[in-house]
């Protein structure tokens, strides 16, 4: 979903993948779909997806890809809703928001400001009872970086689908907005953040660190916001582990629906 733009997003997941498929002992095939770019989209014939981050609105626009990634999410939910053996979905900040506006969960608009940087993400009671979400602190830390969100739930659609709020954006008490909704279980087998759960601390200061980078931040957003980035990217509780947590979790628990129990041990 990234439409050709440079990004750390797509090796984070891959990163991932990898280490998963180590820690597993199983065997992963990956493929991969430029959706936007070129307009990709993947058949019913994988057992768990994920769907990218990526730049840009994710309001309605009549882009060709667009009819095409709702059409595969909605055969999606329909194979899941009349076959045994379900497909697992995890949604990625752009196409989290894409999803909630097409299911119409609520509202997704462009935010005042940009919310960018490693921020405080807060557990609903949901949140602390999902599993894929289990060993997470409250708050927990993500990279968060954003300029549109999903507010104003429409719970009655929400609980039509079986769905859960799992966790919500820092709270703002000076600011009068309505908080952003930062997580959502739509079903038992998809699950959408709004922040970046693949990006992984070492890296992710890696980038930060090199002079490009730090100037392009620095100039946007001031020195005061990329010191504390560094400082919390260098943390190892925050982002890294973060990322231990979640798309792991979510490949184990796809992968465990497929396989009996034991081969995992």
């Amino acid at each position: 979903m990234y439409n050709n733009v440079a990004n750390e997003g797509m090796r984070c997941i891959r990163q991932l993948l990898q280490r998963s498929a180590t820690e597993l002992g199983a065997e992963f095939q990956v493929d991969t779909f430029n959706v936007r770019a070129e307009n990709q989209l993947p058949g019913l014939d994988y057992d768990a997806y994920i769907s990218s981050g990526g730049p840009g609105s994710p309001l309605e626009s009549d882009e060709p890809w667009e009819a095409r990634y709702f059409a595969f999410i909605d055969a999606l939910l329909l194979h899941n809703h009349n076959q045994p053996v379900k497909k697992h979905l995890l949604l990625i900040c752009h196409s989290f928001q894409l999803v909630s506006r097409h299911l119409g969960l609520g509202e997704v608009g462009k935010r005042k400001s940009t919310s960018f940087g490693v921020l405080p993400v807060h557990l609903t009671a949901a949140g602390e009872a999902e599993p894929v979400f289990a060993g997470l602190p409250e708050p927990f830390y993500a990279v968060d970086s954003r300029d549109y969100q999903l507010t104003e739930l429409h719970t009655e659609r929400l609980a039509q689908l079986g769905g859960k709020v799992l966790c919500l954006e820092k709270e703002r008490p000076h600011v009068p907005l309505a908080r952003a909704i930062m997580a959502i279980r739509f079903t038992p087998e998809i699950l959408g953040t709004q922040f970046h759960p693949e990006a992984d601390g070492e890296g992710m200061l890696r980038y930060m660190l090199t002079e490009e980078r730090k100037q392009q931040v620095i100039t946007a957003y001031g020195e005061a916001k990329y010191g504390e980035m560094v400082r919390l990217l260098a943390d190892q509780g925050t982002i890294e582990y973060t990322e231990s947590i979640i798309l792991p979790t979510f490949l184990r628990r796809a992968l465990a629906r497929l396989v009996p129990a034991a081969a995992l041990a």
